[in-house]
């Protein structure tokens, strides 16, 4: 039987709820608000009126819209019978959709594969800040070296320490592409602590690789010139801005 349970009056914290869920691949009832937990020691969610007003029955998690990944969190580390982490430890595959796991003394709670770097401090802070712990490490693969120096700058500017690790030791045996489990691998490696602002200097492989993606990215239509890849390289705009206020034909 699952041990997770959404019990809300809200469709749309419910209907977020269990998209969450199921991203994670978490099994779970859907009960009506009221309804009596089928285990006495179930895990459910409810909106924060509902888990004070039903806080007797079973262990409930107050979730709002703006905070349903760390609900989530919180219940994953519930069915671990985490209730106290020494060491939180982030992993950070780098890459234009970086991949990032976070583990609490070697139990994974979660992982993420996100849309942009520029995202990758926030959303680290964002998941540290819903956890107690005595320990934190954040480690970073060493490949990418542009997308990856510019995360370490980011972090570095929003004071997250960080460890850079030998990413050959990790893509061991995975299929290409499989960000989100080198995070995990990256997580658990030691690696060099980080000191010092990196500085970001492309090479003429890495602006060609960058017009393609935005050959690419415009069907084909445009191909931004080299000074626009520089810009893009650097983090001065994203490639979606680049290939939309300039570009020179291939």
């Amino acid at each position: 039987m699952s041990r997770l349970a959404v019990r809300t009056i809200d469709f749309k914290l419910a209907y977020r709820l269990m998209n969450e869920l199921k991203s994670r691949k978490l099994r779970f009832l859907l009960l009506e608000h009221d309804a009596v937990l089928p285990d006495r020691d179930m895990i459910w969610f409810g909106s924060e009126l509902e888990a004070a007003k039903f806080r007797d029955e079973g262990r409930a998690i107050a979730v709002s819209i703006e905070n349903i990944k760390e609900a989530v969190d919180k219940a994953v580390r519930l069915l671990k019978g985490i209730t106290q982490v020494h060491r939180l430890c982030f992993g950070i595959d780098p890459g234009p959709r970086p991949g990032i796991a976070w583990l609490a003394d070697g139990a994974v709670l979660g992982v993420s594969q996100l849309e942009h770097i520029e995202h990758v401090a926030g959303h680290i802070s964002a998941i540290a800040a819903s956890l107690e712990f005595k320990q934190m490490v954040v480690r970073i693969g060493d490949g990418a070296p542009i997308i990856r120096d510019r995360i370490i700058n980011d972090c570095l500017t929003h004071s997250i320490e960080l460890e850079q690790v030998n990413e050959s030791k990790t893509s061991r045996g995975l299929l290409r592409h499989n960000h989100v489990v080198s995070a995990i691998r990256i997580a658990l490696l030691s690696g060099q602590r980080v000191l010092e602002f990196r500085t970001v200097q492309p090479t003429e492989g890495d602006l060609r690789e960058i017009q393609r993606q935005s050959r690419k990215y415009s069907n084909g239509r445009k191909t931004i010139s080299t000074e626009m890849a520089y810009d893009v390289a650097t983090g001065k705009c994203s490639l979606e801005q680049a290939v939309n206020e300039g570009y020179s034909s291939s």
